[in-house]
């Protein structure tokens, strides 16, 4: 096991998590143009930062599932879209550590690390939640596209509670899906699901 340099140390110390394999925390530093030749890309911060992605998103849910227990499906999606709106190259690198911790510590320990960092933000959020649907129109409206279409793809469940999955379309963009207890819930879901993947809300809060 290598030992750790100084940098490391104190980086363990902002984030609160010491980690036992410090090479996991070397590649969810390493940008991949710091590596030469395609074969070492996987030596890069890019894998780690999939996971990491998908590991602070069900983390974050998870914590608004508990946080909000009376809001509906709309409500938590336009929360978790405002919670991980990403700033390019560093969310990139927070993911990737997420991801990192994932690996070395398991769930428990990168889910104490999002909370530490995110708990104070998701009860005190910095700014008004705005509706997913007419962001999602005003964003393709600014950029010359066509308005969203929204498609029921599936309903189910019985009459007094149903379930709907619904798709938005935008062009030049791959679609995204929602699912809620009623169409416009699960609208709004879909909306906010292309604002995330997207990143709509960062280019706004850099802009």
């Amino acid at each position: 096991m290598s030992r750790k340099s100084k940098a490391q140390k104190e980086l363990e110390l902002r984030i609160g998590y010491s980690f036992g394999n410090p090479a996991l925390l070397d590649r969810a530093l390493t940008h991949i143009s710091a590596l030469a030749g395609a074969k070492n890309r996987a030596g890069s911060y890019q894998r780690l930062e999939f996971l990491g992605d998908h590991v602070l998103g069900l983390v974050i849910s998870d914590m608004l599932f508990r946080a909000f227990p009376d809001a509906e499906e709309g409500e938590l999606s336009r929360r978790l879209a405002d919670l991980v709106r990403r700033t390019v190259i560093l969310a990139d690198i927070c993911e990737a550590l997420i991801g990192a911790v994932f690996i070395d510590g398991g769930y428990a320990s990168s889910a104490g690390l999002v909370e530490r960092f995110w708990q104070e933000r998701m009860l005190k959020p910095t700014q008004p939640l705005r509706d997913a649907k007419t962001m999602l129109q005003e964003w393709a409206q600014a950029r010359g596209m066509p308005a969203p279409l929204y498609r029921e793809l599936e309903r189910s469940g019985p009459d007094h509670d149903p379930e709907f999955r619904v798709a938005v379309e935008i062009a030049d963009c791959r679609p995204a899906e929602g699912v809620g207890r009623s169409k416009r819930a699960a609208e709004q879901a879909a909306a906010a699901a292309m604002l995330m993947r997207e990143g709509v809300e960062a280019e706004r809060a850099e802009g």
